[in-house]
């Protein structure tokens, strides 16, 4: 299997998109499969990060003043013919492409799998993948992609890193006082979610309280992060590949929504949410409501004030932690597990 992935990362568009593609390039190589990806040089970008996992990384100058999906594919499909590569199935995991670019990089790659979210475009695509919890998620799609599509919806598909599965099987949270409190706002955090802890941290009684604060090496802040914790002897970490074992150790976790807040909620880790992009904010809404996690709302909307106040609560309550953490696992199904997963199952019989 010849498979490539076209998605990037920037500090603006955050490392979410890559951080998934990689999980899935990691499960598609065990089966066998030689994967590629084609990224935008955006300012923080991650092609390095990408050929240091070990995978090839084709590399697209930095479109401006705006993204053309139909110049981008076009820029694809030259970079494809200049090195002399043909795949079998492209895997497109970006907001700002549809079925423009499918039809235009379809002439040279027969099968394409989309991954996304937000339902708001039209896609020609073989294989729909949206991994997440709406109310009404299975008919999200139906207006939107071609009739024979293989739609994969729901918490069912969700991707995750080894290390979760394997960190899932002895996680359960107790009913206990919290004693370690985990803080990651993904990759870039851009709407600069931690610091905004950090202050409100400033204003809370920690004894006997860890912190674990978590960056990405494209946080526009690390340094400012990075000082701040060694100034209260906070545990800083960025860009870790352990970070299921954090959560494991962790009592409550503060976040944003997306992948992480599923990958908490996959090992029973209560935790509150900020939504910190409008694709979070549907699902995220559907998981406090299921009572999952505790979901303080809009960025823009959250003050440091309402942080000390959620915490202190947490701090005070731990059997709504416990709670929590159950239905948490519930949504998730932790307790399924998969010979093979059945997004990677769905790829391999495409391509029979």
């Amino acid at each position: 299997m010849q498979i490539l992935i076209r998605a990037d990362a920037s500090t603006e568009i955050g490392s979410g998109h890559i951080m998934r593609c990689l999980t899935f390039a990691d499960m598609l190589r065990k089966e066998g499969a030689t994967v590629y990806f084609v990224c935008r040089e955006l300012k923080g970008h991650l092609c390095g990060f990408i050929e240091a996992k070990g995978y090839h990384c084709l590399r697209l100058s930095h479109l401006k003043p705006t993204f053309d999906q139909q110049k981008d594919a076009q820029e694809t499909l030259l970079l494809l013919e200049f090195n002399g590569l043909k795949f079998d199935i492209v895997i497109i995991d970006h907001y700002l492409i549809d079925l423009l670019w499918e039809q235009a990089v379809r002439t040279a790659i027969s099968n394409i799998m989309v991954i996304d979210d937000l339902a708001d475009r039209k896609h020609d695509c073989d294989i729909l993948l949206d991994q997440n919890y709406f109310k009404n998620f299975e008919k999200r799609y139906d207006d939107l992609v071609p009739t024979g599509c293989n739609k994969l919806l729901g918490l069912k598909y969700l991707l995750l890193r080894p290390e979760f599965y394997e960190e899932n099987t002895v996680i359960d949270k107790k009913c206990k006082p919290i004693q370690d409190l985990l803080i990651f706002y993904g990759g870039s955090d851009p709407t600069n979610e931690t610091v905004k802890v950090l202050e409100a941290l400033d204003q809370i009684k920690l004894t006997d309280l860890t912190i674990h604060i978590v960056v990405g090496l494209s946080n526009a802040n690390l340094k400012l992060i990075e000082n701040r914790c060694r100034d209260r002897n906070f545990h800083f970490y960025v860009q870790i590949d352990y970070l299921a074992q954090l959560m494991k150790k962790a009592d409550l976790a503060l976040g944003a929504g997306g992948l992480t807040m599923w990958e908490r909620c996959y090992l029973g880790l209560p935790s509150i949410i900020t939504v910190v992009a409008e694709n979070q904010k549907a699902s995220t809404e559907a998981a406090a409501e299921y009572g999952a996690v505790w979901n303080l709302g809009w960025h823009e909307n959250v003050k440091v004030s309402n942080l000390v106040d959620i915490i202190n609560n947490a701090i005070e309550n731990p059997d709504t932690l416990k709670n929590m953490s159950i239905k948490a696992k519930q949504l998730l199904k932790s307790d399924v597990k998969y010979q093979i997963h059945p997004v990677i199952e769905s790829i391999i019989n495409i391509l029979r």
